[in-house]
Parts: structure tokens; sequence; C-alpha cells
């Protein structure tokens, strides 16, 4: 599937002192971003815990800050998916400003596949299309 590009607005609740965005904002905006990817492919992250009991833990995150955003200033973040196995899978995430095209971060989450009682477990085949991965 093709990126999926998410559109958002910094707030105000958002920023630090300096009026730039605190560091640990892009990690959210990297679930935005994830989240409506998943959307957009037919997945709800609600359905695949409730009716069938899988998670998508986070064991690894990563970002890299490349300029700062600031109040006010739309933001889009653009995701992807980077890798995907039926026990895991690797998003990858660009976040620009909007008016100037300027490339904000970039960064990437490991996400393993748990069941309810929070182990390792293989995704369901018929989530597998959606996320790329071949029948195996």
């Amino acid at each position: 599937m093709s990126p999926v590009e998410t559109l958002l607005r910094v707030r105000y609740a958002e920023t630090d002192q300096m009026g730039i965005v605190y560091y640990a904002n892009y990690l959210v905006w990297m679930e935005v971003g994830r989240i409506e990817y998943c959307r957009a492919a037919g997945v709800s992250y609600r359905d695949m815990e409730e009716h069938d009991g899988i998670l998508l833990v986070v064991s690894e995150a990563s970002c890299r800050y490349l300029s700062p955003a600031r109040y006010d200033e739309q933001v889009i973040v653009r995701t992807w998916i980077a890798e995907a196995h039926p026990r895991m899978m690797r998003f990858a995430y660009e976040m620009f400003e909007t008016s100037a095209r300027r490339r904000l971060a970039s960064g990437e989450t490991k996400h393993v596949f748990c069941g309810r009682d929070h182990k390792p477990v293989k995704l369901p085949e018929k989530y597998r299309a959606a996320f790329g991965m071949n029948k195996s």
C-alpha cells in the first residue's frame, strides 16, 4: 500500500517554553499516523484488539529530529510499512511542515503482535494482506 499522509496542526499544549514542539510529541504523531494508515488499509485497531485479541506491542521506537515544529503550524505525518512478517511489523514515518514542505523528523516503530496475555502470536491470516504480507 502507498504511504498515508495525515494532517495535524501543532497545538499550544504540544510546545515547550521555547515555543517548539516537545520531542515526545513526535512519537504521539507517529501513533496518529499509524492508526490512520491502518484505517486506510481497512484495519481497525479497536476491532483487532476487541474481537481478535491482537495487540500491536511497541518493541522499538526511534525518531531523528531535523527541524523544529512550532505552535499552529500544519504538519503532515507520512506513514508506511517498512517491514512486515506474521510476528512483527515495522512502520516508518516522515513529518513535514506543510507550507514549505520543511522536513521536521523521521522515525520508525517496531511492533510485535501479541495476544491478550501479552505473549507473541502470529497475526491472523485475515489481516495479513492489509499489511502487505504473503500467506504463510
